[in-house]
């Protein structure tokens, strides 16, 4: 019996011996792609460097093997396969191949987030709060104020989703001028607005976008969704400018508006039309029209946009930032769901975009020192999400390709800067 005993230690000694490292595979053979990006950021937390293989296997990500990382990526149902030093060695030679699309990028320090959240309840939910809290990665909730006293330098990564940049509270008022919540939080905000100096709404959040267009600038990185896309830039462009009907600030917009926007301070786009309309439901000519999502609701079921394939070795920014076991998406609304192309700033590269149309859900950029992205649309998995609707329970998503480019996106910061090869 003793033999037994001291033979099945030895086995499962020599096993550690033998597998080094941890390959938690992303392609589909992966039972739970977004808790992996919560194992590799647990990892990073623990000060532990980890590789990202882009490219390989889906994007997989390969971490020192130990029993406690066993443990974790069991109890949050992630595969994982040990790999020897001889196979670590195999998969870096194919890896290196100048043949082979694929490259491999340290990670090196858990990087610091901060979601731009309202303190109050919004009938709405949060895609990446959402992503965040299934795959057990912590973040902070900040507002205003903080932004306007200069806390973002606290944080390496910034949330932006629902907010409406350009003060009209998201230009819900056809619909909901006169339902309590909206009543409530147009009332919160002008006291905020009021309490900080401003004379409208409008002017506080315009001053709001210009303290986060530092952050950028001074080397951070800002990943926004929906409507805080294109009203981020649309603020940036306006200011000084007053753009919001009189049914949000009291004011008449200025008429002549449109001819003043200032395009060279904008991070993405350019040359487009603002709707100052307070009974249509778009800020601009930025987004796809009302007409045209009733045709994508028509449509949903062949509704697909298509990622681009960039250079692992060349472009590691993009190709982080498109990690996927699907190169072919499924589309998703939003206040603001898609961008059309011909507004997109000629330096700012498209990502994601629906094949033969002027449309682009998914793009990047830099500004000074940092970079921003912008993902169009509310929730990778919710078609039509509406206000009042319940959250997307994503343990029924755990291997979302939609969800998997907004973690992408939370490790992307982590990433040791390589420099290009000659």
């Amino acid at each position: 019996m003793k033999k037994v005993v001291l033979l099945s230690l030895l086995c499962l000694f020599s096993s550690f011996i033998s597998a080094q490292k941890l390959l938690i595979q992303m392609d589909d053979s992966q039972t739970n792609h977004l808790k992996a990006y919560g194992i590799a950021f647990w990892q990073l937390e623990q000060g532990l460097t980890i590789e990202w293989l882009l490219n390989y296997r889906g994007g997989s990500f390969l971490v020192d093997d130990n029993p406690v990382t066993r443990q974790e990526c069991q109890l949050r149902d992630v595969s994982f396969n040990p790999v020897s030093t001889g196979e670590e060695a195999s998969i870096k030679q194919e890896i290196a191949r100048e043949d082979v699309n694929a490259d491999v990028i340290k990670l090196e320090k858990a990087p610091k987030i901060a979601v731009y959240s309202p303190p109050n309840t919004l009938p709405w939910d949060d895609a990446v709060t959402l992503a965040l809290t299934y795959a057990e990665i912590k973040y902070d909730k900040i507002w205003d104020k903080a932004v306007l006293e200069g806390k973002l330098k606290e944080y390496d990564w910034l949330h932006l989703h629902h907010e409406d940049f350009t003060g009209q509270y998201g230009k819900f008022y056809a619909n909901f001028a006169t339902v309590p919540w909206y009543i409530r939080q147009q009332a919160e905000y002008e006291a905020f607005a009021k309490e900080m100096g401003f004379p409208t709404v409008s002017e506080e959040k315009k001053a709001v976008a210009e303290k986060i267009r530092e952050y950028v600038g001074e080397g951070g990185f800002m990943f926004a969704m929906c409507s805080a896309t294109d009203s981020y830039d649309i603020a940036l462009s306006a200011l000084g400018l007053d753009i919001a009907p009189p049914e949000f600030d009291g004011t008449p917009a200025d008429q002549d508006a449109n001819k003043k926007l200032n395009f060279k301070r904008t991070l993405a786009f350019q040359n487009f039309t603002l709707n100052m309309n307070a009974y249509v439901y778009e800020y601009s000519d930025i987004d796809i029209q009302p007409e045209e999502i009733q045709q994508r609701i028509q449509n949903q079921a062949s509704d697909f946009f298509t990622l681009f394939e960039f250079s692992a070795k060349w472009d590691p920014i993009p190709t982080m930032l498109t990690q996927n076991h699907r190169k072919v998406i499924k589309g998703f609304l939003g206040q603001t769901t898609i961008y059309k192309k011909r507004f997109v700033k000629p330096n700012v590269l498209v990502m994601g975009e629906y094949e033969g149309r002027d449309e682009v859900k998914y793009l990047t950029g830099t500004y000074a020192k940092g970079t921003f992205t912008f993902f169009g649309g509310h929730d990778p998995e919710d078609f039509q999400h509406a206000v009042g609707d319940p959250p997307t329970d994503l343990s029924l998503h755990k291997n979302s390709p939609g969800y998997r480019l907004i973690l992408n996106n939370i490790l992307f910061p982590a990433a040791k800067k390589k420099k290009h090869k000659t």
